[in-house]
């Protein structure tokens, strides 16, 4: 009984961690308005700056994905630390857009560290027959630590002094008290090998997953990019159109997302991956739906719903995607199929939003973000209309 609670202590601390690190890469989701007006950049720039995270996320994904698995946990999850802290450095020290973008760099580099690290780790320190709860605990990290972000930044930027510098003041003591809480973590694997032996994945789709991940990736496309439009320009138009300016309350609906997201991913042990992946489709679509009647007609109640809905639909179809490409892939090419999944669904993070800025110059940022909702509605519905016809028939 005593290891048992030393173990579950322990794996709820290294979920603190793990929400933590991923809680800096949305912190300056709600701040993003502040620096246009002190750097004087445009809307497409907001988008370019926010993309280049994923950018970072898809190179660790790539180059790097498997070096926890190769040089233990512990030294992985340290590195992810020290590159969020000199994301937070990059912010504090910010005199133009050249160190918005290293720091956004920066941040991609720890997230794609954290992401599969983390959660193996969260797992491995629960005790024996708790994967269920150890899941529990590492989706909640994973998502609540993204939402926990865009809230933490909006209420010290509204409340409190500083509102460029604070947010990452508290975020650097933050990641120092996690390093110090890793330290004293055990390390769970037992046989390192030195960094020289870490290899890059390659994105792999074997013949028989193919079926399975043509719906998976577009769910997982879509999902993200609708959290990259949240994150990235929701502020600009609760500013803009619906006259909201106050920083909490941004940061507040974009937290909205990804708690939803974690709900939706808690959902699917029950739901079942079967029924998970065209239920996250309907959720998908219904949320964008809602976004554009909020652009449409400018209210704030519909941009609410449609976070809420739209990031529980996020959470059943991404959980339940990676759940059918897992149980579809054989043994030996999981790992390479799981990356192409990521890279897919960040790729959604960066290249529909750039899009999005793109078109704000010339048609309005209703008229981008319409544009956008009716190309990720198409992709949705045929999502949708494939799984129809071929359900998903896979274990949790």
């Amino acid at each position: 009984m005593d290891g048992d609670r030393q173990g579950w202590r322990q794996c709820v601390l290294g979920g603190v961690v793990f929400a933590v690190c991923m809680a800096g890469t949305t912190l300056p989701t709600p701040l993003y308005g502040l620096y246009q007006e002190k750097f004087g950049f445009s809307e497409l720039i907001v988008t370019v700056v926010y993309a280049v995270y994923a950018f970072g996320v898809i190179g660790v994904l790539l180059l790097a994905g498997n070096a926890s698995d190769t040089m233990g946990r512990r030294p992985v999850l340290l590195a992810g630390l020290g590159f969020a802290a000199a994301s937070a450095v990059c912010f504090l020290c910010a005199t133009g857009l050249g160190w918005l973008y290293a720091g956004r760099l920066l941040s991609g580099l720890s997230a794609g560290l954290f992401t599969g690290a983390a959660t193996a780790y969260v797992m491995e320190l629960a005790p024996d027959r708790g994967a269920s709860r150890a899941t529990f605990v590492a989706t909640a990290a994973n998502m609540g630590g993204l939402g926990c972000g865009p809230l933490l930044a909006g209420l010290l930027a509204q409340y409190a002094p500083w509102p460029l510098y604070l947010p990452f003041v508290v975020h650097l003591a933050l990641v120092a008290g996690s390093a110090a809480v890793l330290l004293l973590l055990p390390e769970t694997v037992r046989a390192r090998r030195p960094w020289r032996t870490v290899r890059p994945q390659r994105p792999g789709l074997p013949a028989q997953v193919r079926a399975v991940f043509a719906p998976a990736a577009i769910a997982s496309f879509v999902g993200f990019a609708l959290f990259g439009v949240f994150t990235s320009v929701s502020p600009a138009f609760l500013a803009q159109s619906l006259d909201v300016h106050n920083h909490a309350v941004s940061g507040l609906v974009v937290a909205v997302a990804f708690f939803a997201s974690t709900a939706g991913q808690l959902a699917v042990g029950r739901v079942g991956v079967g029924r998970s992946l065209p239920l996250g489709c309907v959720g998908l679509f219904i949320g964008l739906a809602l976004l554009a009647g909020a652009l449409r007609w400018d209210l704030l109640p519909l941009v609410v719903l449609s976070a809420l809905v739209g990031g529980t639909g996020q959470g059943l179809a991404f959980r339940g995607a990676l759940a059918a490409v897992a149980a579809a892939s054989p043994a030996d090419r999981r790992a390479a199929v799981i990356s192409t999944l990521f890279v897919v669904a960040y790729a959604g993070i960066s290249v529909p939003v750039i899009g999005v800025g793109l078109l704000v110059a010339p048609v309005g940022l209703e008229g981008a973000g319409l544009v956008f909702i009716a190309c990720m509605a198409a992709l949705v519905a045929t999502a949708f209309g494939y799984l129809l016809r071929r359900p998903v028939r896979a274990r949790t």
